[in-house]
């Protein structure tokens, strides 16, 4: 019987068949071999000089997410660059002249050579010398990119040199200019920015001799262009990052070779962990070539070995950006083997990132390279079958190159569920399949529809644990929950999955996961679904909520998953304004002559008074809390660290919203908190009118009544009363302020009776809130003394109290300004010396404003580390 071996042309590029090794000429396994008596027989394959048959398609370029990463880098180094040279211009001369120092000597010789001349005839080198080795490779594309590039370079260099003379602006001209051009269109150095585009584009340093030279060159060029004066190193510096930039976007726009495994190198790989290859087989989704190995299994595999819309294989546990080939030892044993390149791995890494980065308090995995992803994907499915649930099986790995390969045995074989097909047993047995992960400490992290799997005995298997983790905490656990609960909820309907739920996990664990139900928290493909809907989430926490009593839901707070959430916004915005205030209202120079001139004990009067108004301000509120529930440090520090937020936000605002949220955090329901919150407001509004009236009685101050903006007040009262008429005439707003509203007013309304019907904390809150008022004018009072100016200190109280009334209207960040204005024309109108009320009122506002704003932020971080903040 003679050997007739059939030939099989590979589905591959001719110009790549040296990356696939033996690949061309391919015998199959079925060959004959000689018996010990000289016969033919087919007892069996050989295992010896059997020549893998390998079908592979041709190695693609690939878009590499950390060209844009780098060029990111080289942006922000353009940036350092610039800055350091305009703010620190002694620094960078002092270098300059280092190098001027200590390179010159060396280089004394090449002081009357043409440095144009030298930089010519590198670039000449370079070029031709890259170039040509880009041809005997035939990189066709990867020649014409670096082309590109070199011209680009040239060409934003002479541009960026014409628009920084345009501005016009001589500091940064003579920055990065050097000693010999001072002026001209080309005074930035172009040469680095076109070789360093040129470099750059032509791919990874290290893959070719040409790029180590051609960059070694560039520098040295670089030093002596510098030390001779040619060129300055900030000019160089802004150059050769420009150009590396544009080479990292041009290269990761035209694409780079994959550099992984491919064909003979997978074959050579697998060898050392044992498996002796007769077949190797890509898999794909548009695969055209059959897998004829007479076994129905294996056409049920590449039935499935893409999933068009998650872009991953159940095969290899839905390893994301991986390439799938089928396998056949020489004993014909059939394995899938799941190859992951570090090129295309480089956009998950930066998706791991992007989640560690987005989420707070969650803990997120970030694998820099494809060996450490595989690395754990192989440990987390061999952890799960050890605790004997049903998962891909893997058989080993092994690392190539840039690539990491992981092969799996095909005794576990997982088809995609069907997600309308899911019954009340899929979704119990999903839960039960999680939770005995989670027993053990293994979250999932990404549960979509993607991962929900069959394997063959019909047995519901969460599949893709590639970014899950072991030993994860609990708010990890939750996360995984609520994604199942989310995704079922889109498939059989929220009453039945909470039901479901509530049986298998328990009514209690069910609850606490309320506080995680975000749609951040939420997979993208889950959100694509079509009975997906934006008040999914919100349905499914309400229901969440009603399984429980109010008192329960109320103590749990929305956990806070996402660093970007409003709260965050709102306090990077806060805190922006608050520096904004500080530095354009703030005038040191008055501040510090009207604090010289003071007389120092009556300034430290007037900043005691303060203190005894953040003391009045915590009676006031503290009164109205539980016994058991008041600390009275937190309640002090609530008014200092109200000062802060005075800062950012109107007059009065900042304190309430402090109280609101001290509240909440000591266990209050938000209705409660409110309540409590509007009684104080209520209250201190009530002392101050009451105290302006019985002040004014007894004093006989009149003056101001004509300051009271009382036409304005009715205007702003006729306009609410008309858009509340308007409001209440258009149906849908009445319907759903009747069944939305109504309820939430009506029940704070009663709350807010409830506590300002308690006569004693009343009382005690009012004389809080007179403490604070009597503190702040007496305040006002030690300022005028400090300047020799002798007043009625109830006089003075009633007009501060007036005046700063009348300046807190206007919605400026503290009454800045207006708040000046009133106080300054108030005393001065009433025969107190201009500049003297002008130096009382800044001394006033240091001591009540501007000094608290550090001492309240102070005060907001220790509330904030004792939970009560």
């Amino acid at each position: 019987m003679g050997n007739n071996l059939k030939k099989r042309d590979n589905v591959q590029d001719s110009d790549n068949q040296a990356d696939l090794g033996s690949s061309s000429q391919a015998t199959p396994i079925s060959a004959t071999i000689p018996s010990d008596d000289g016969h033919a027989t087919d007892d069996g394959p050989s295992t010896d000089n059997v020549v893998p048959q390998i079908t592979d398609t041709a190695p693609k370029r690939v878009h590499d997410f950390g060209d844009l990463v780098r060029a990111g880098s080289y942006l922000l180094a353009f940036v350092l660059v610039v800055l350091v040279s305009l703010y620190l211009k002694g620094l960078t001369a002092g270098v300059e002249s280092d190098v001027h120092t200590t390179a010159g000597h060396a280089l004394e010789w090449l002081v009357d050579f043409p440095t144009s001349l030298l930089q010519q005839f590198v670039t000449t080198v370079i070029v031709i010398w890259v170039l040509v080795q880009l041809l005997i490779n035939r990189e066709w594309q990867q020649a014409i990119t670096s082309t590109l590039a070199l011209f680009s370079g040239y060409t934003v260099m002479r541009l960026l040199s014409m628009l920084i003379i345009h501005i016009g602006n001589q500091t940064l001209i003579e920055a990065l200019s050097s000693s010999a051009l001072l002026t001209g269109i080309g005074f930035l150095p172009d040469i680095y920015a076109g070789l360093g585009a040129f470099l750059t584009a032509a791919g990874p340093r290290c893959m070719r001799n040409s790029l180590v030279w051609g960059w070694n060159l560039l520098l040295g060029v670089g030093i002596v262009s510098v030390a001779l004066s040619s060129n300055s190193l900030s000019g160089s510096l802004v150059s050769i990052t420009v150009g590396c930039m544009l080479g990292m976007l041009i290269r990761f726009a035209s694409g780079t070779q994959n550099k992984g495994a491919w064909g003979n190198e997978i074959v050579q790989s697998v060898r050392t962990i044992g498996i002796s290859t007769a077949v190797l087989e890509r898999l794909s989704e548009d695969d055209s070539h059959a897998m004829h190995s007479g076994d129905p299994q294996d056409e049920r595999q590449q039935a499935q070995v893409r999933d068009a819309q998650s872009g991953s294989s159940l095969l290899d546990d839905n390893t994301s950006q991986s390439r799938i080939y089928r396998l056949v030892d020489t004993q014909g044993r059939s394995y899938v083997v799941s190859v992951l390149d570090n090129q295309t791995h480089t956009a998950g890494y930066l998706l791991q990132v992007w989640r560690w980065i987005k989420f707070s308090g969650i803990a997120m995995r970030r694998d820099r390279s494809a060996y450490d992803t595989t690395e754990h994907h192989l440990s987390m499915l061999l952890g799960l079958r050890n605790l004997g649930l049903t998962a891909a099986h893997p058989y080993a790995m092994s690392a190539v190159g840039e690539s990491s390969v992981l092969v799996f045995d095909t005794d576990v074989r997982l088809e995609k569920l069907d997600l309308d097909g899911i019954d009340d047993d899929d979704a119990r047995q999903m839960m039960h399949y999680l939770e005995t992960a989670h027993r053990h400490g293994y979250t999932h992290r990404h549960i979509s529809a993607s991962n929900l799997s069959r394997d063959e005995h019909g047995n519901v298997v969460i599949a893709g644990w590639q970014n899950g983790d072991y030993a994860s905490s609990s708010p990890n656990m939750s996360i995984d929950r609520v994604q199942l609960l989310v995704l079922l909820c889109c498939t059989i309907g929220r009453e039945r999955t909470l039901n479901i739920a509530c049986a298998v996990w328990g009514k209690d664990a069910v609850i606490q996961l309320a506080p995680f139900m975000q749609k951040v928290a939420i997979p993208a493909s889950t959100c694509a679904l079509p009975t997906w809907g934006k008040n999914t989430i919100r349905d499914l926490r309400d229901d969440v909520r009603k399984l429980s009593d109010e008192e329960a839901v109320e103590s749990l707070e929305t956990v806070n998953l996402s660093r970007f959430s409003f709260r965050s916004f709102a306090a990077l915005v806060l805190l922006i304004v608050a520096v904004v205030v500080i530095i354009t209202q703030l005038n040191l120079q008055q501040v510090i002559d009207a604090v010289t001139h003071a007389n120092p004990w009556m300034a430290g009067l007037c900043f005691l008074f303060g203190v005894m108004a953040w003391l009045g301000g915590a009676i006031s509120l503290g009164t109205f809390v539980d016994r058991d529930k008041r600390n009275y440090l937190g309640l002090f520090l609530t008014q200092v660290a109200s000062s802060f937020t005075a800062v950012s936000m109107p007059s009065g605002v900042g304190p309430a919203f402090v109280n609101l949220q001290y509240l909440r955090k000591s266990g209050y329901k938000n209705s409660i908190a409110t309540a409590i919150m509007s009684a104080v407001v209520a209250v201190q509004f009530a002392t101050t009118f009451l105290l302006l009236v019985f002040i004014g009685i007894f004093t006989g101050r009149s003056s101001f009544s004509g300051m009271i903006p009382t036409n304005t007040l009715v205007v702003v009262i006729g306009v609410l009363a008309i858009i509340i008429a308007l409001a209440i005439a258009i149906t849908p707003v009445r319907q759903y302020a009747m069944k939305r509203l109504l309820p939430i007013v009506s029940t704070y309304t009663r709350q807010l009776l409830d506590v300002l019907t308690q006569p004693k904390e009343l009382i005690i809150s009012s004389l809080g809130s007179w403490l604070q008022s009597f503190g702040l004018g007496f305040g006002y009072w030690a300022a005028l003394m400090a300047f020799g100016y002798h007043t009625n200190i109830m006089e003075t109280t009633f007009i501060y109290l007036l005046a700063n009334t009348i300046g807190s209207a206007v919605p400026t960040p503290g009454g800045l300004g207006a708040v000046e204005a009133a106080l300054t024309f108030g005393f001065s109108s009433l025969g107190v010396p201009t500049a003297l009320s002008l130096s009382a009122t800044v001394l006033f506002r240091v001591a009540t404003y501007w000094i608290r704003i550090p001492l309240g932020a102070l005060a907001a971080k220790w509330l904030e580390r004792h939970s009560l903040l």
